[in-house]
């Protein structure tokens, strides 16, 4: 029996008004937090940092990021069996979260989230949405 593959990523959490930044990359049907795979040798906090300036534009800094929760789920659009550990942070820079995100790279859109919009996420985020709503800071 071969063990099940497991997608390790690093994702920025950003809540402006009671709802939570997401994205959409092009060709995909599902919304995800700007995120990604660390690179060899930068930790999950760089990683979720660079992933935010890549895919929307605002720059964080890892040194002001601190861990929210670790989410473990299928991973959308992955062979089945594919899971995901999504690693995930908050940052102590409100400035940062009051920027003007726009899409770029990959990204195709980008859209302000709260539990209602759940079906139209991957199912990590479907999971972290229920998480930010549990600590009150979404609806």
């Amino acid at each position: 029996m071969t063990a099940a593959l497991e997608v390790v990523a690093a994702a920025w959490i950003c809540v402006r008004d009671r709802r939570v930044l997401v994205v959409r990359a092009g060709g995909s049907d599902a919304f995800y937090l700007p995120g990604g795979k660390p690179e060899p040798g930068e930790t999950h906090a760089e990683a979720a940092a660079r992933e935010a300036l890549e895919e929307v534009g605002i720059p964080v800094d890892p040194a002001g990021l601190r861990p929210f929760v670790t989410i473990e789920a299928p991973a959308h659009n992955r062979p089945p069996g594919t899971r995901v550990r999504l690693i995930t942070f908050t940052g102590d820079d409100v400035s940062s979260c009051h920027a003007d995100p726009a899409p770029a790279n990959e990204i195709a859109e980008l859209a302000w989230f709260t539990t209602a919009d759940s079906d139209r996420c991957a199912p990590a985020i479907q999971l972290l949405l229920a998480e930010l709503r549990d600590a009150n800071q979404i609806d």
